[in-house]
């Protein structure tokens, strides 16, 4: 912080803004936000600095603003105080924009959507930007009408949704979207692709990194022409690319806390249970290796050191493919708790593994330049069976 940023803000004397936008989604087990508590060490010395943070209220931020350093330089700003006229005025800009975007790539849409559709769209949307975003993306279906698509958003249910006789307690606006986007995607009724569809939801929101839809069929066994239209039936919530070796990402943080939470997502066709989806994505990233790994991965010639190949880079892109580099790099942030059932089938693979593939396993690292994260992976693994 002090060499990268405060030195050169200071010797430089420029007026600058820093924005740091949504901080709660930074890895950190401080009581107090650790950047907010280095931040709060030098912000009295780069006077002409404004630094911009937004973030969820969650307990270490606060905690972290609340610090003696940071708290007579801070003025904060909640969002859900901002009235609420204002919010619904900036949604319905950002519909009007966008619908008037979509009308103008697609035919038959002149005159539409109507204001009595606006208003309702405003109303569903209860001050919520990313319900708005997320409409307009179900609304943009490449293979629905955008008429069609805006009609059944409407006709469903608006104030609540039961499976059975439970009824959702939290988020409800969203919760309602979120529902409607999956059941428009895969349909009302139970089908035999319910455990593929949350096999790939779960890769998506657990993975350590975002994975590809080729990475995630290759991890758990699917062809990627199986992962690429489940990804595509719920575009509207995620980062979704065509080239289907392009990582996916969930496009807001509220959709993975909606679709493991049994109390907001309440059909279980389409509920990631944590334990059961980290268990295969581990098995898959077991499995891979177990297959692959083999001594010289990369054609090295011998006695010779890694920085002495100066192909060494085209030879690891050749060998080492994205999903091989995710399974070395990553199968030990998959060891969670488990069923008794899961944890019998993973102690026998992971000895599978480690007795048969291990000095390999190092060999690739030590070619990606990881080689210290073995020591990581290997200490998850003896907290693991530990506690078995």
């Amino acid at each position: 912080m002090d060499k990268l940023i405060v030195r050169p803000l200071v010797e430089s004397d420029i007026s600058t803004l820093i924005v740091i936008d949504a901080l709660d989604e930074c890895k950190d087990e401080e009581p107090a936000s650790a950047i907010l508590s280095v931040l709060g060490q030098f912000v009295s010395k780069i006077q002409k600095v404004k630094i911009f943070v937004t973030s969820r209220p969650e307990p270490r931020i606060r905690e972290g603003f609340c610090l003696p350093l940071l708290k007579n330089t801070t003025d904060v700003f909640i969002l859900h105080e901002v009235k609420s006229s204002q919010v619904n005025r900036d949604i319905r800009i950002l519909f009007k924009h966008r619908l008037a975007e979509l009308a103008g790539r697609r035919r038959g849409l002149d005159g539409w959507p109507t204001k009595e559709q606006l208003d309702a769209l405003c109303e569903r949307a209860a001050g919520l930007f990313i319900y708005a975003v997320a409409t307009v993306g179900f609304i943009d279906h490449k293979n629905n009408s955008p008429k069609k698509q805006l009609d059944r958003l409407l006709d469903s249910p608006e104030s609540s949704v039961f499976e059975g006789e439970t009824k959702f307690t939290a988020n409800v606006t969203l919760d309602l979207l979120y529902t409607s986007i999956i059941q428009e995607a895969f349909g009302d009724g139970y089908s035999k692709d319910d455990p593929k569809v949350r096999s790939v939801l779960g890769a998506v929101i657990l993975a350590a990194n975002p994975l590809s839809p080729s990475t995630i069929a290759t991890l758990l066994g699917f062809d990627v022409e199986e992962v690429s239209p489940i990804l595509s039936s719920i575009h509207s919530l995620l980062t979704l690319k065509e080239d289907d070796n392009h990582p996916v990402r969930p496009f807001h943080k509220s959709f993975p806390d909606f679709i493991v939470d049994p109390t907001r997502c309440v059909n279980t066709r389409f509920r990631v249970c944590p334990p059961d989806q980290h268990a295969e994505l581990l098995v898959g990233c077991l499995g891979l290796m177990d297959r692959i790994l083999e001594p010289n991965m990369c054609k090295l010639p011998d006695g010779i050191l890694n920085s002495e190949v100066d192909d060494l880079k085209e030879r690891t892109k050749q060998y080492i493919h994205r999903p091989l580099e995710y399974a070395c790099r990553s199968w030990h942030k998959h060891l969670v708790d488990m069923t008794p059932a899961h944890r019998l089938k993973i102690t026998s693979a992971l000895h599978r593994f480690l007795e048969g593939k291990f000095i390999f396993w190092l060999e690739v690292l030590s070619i990606l330049g990881t080689a210290r994260e073995a020591f990581n992976a290997l200490e998850a693994a003896v907290r693991w069976l530990d506690v078995r």
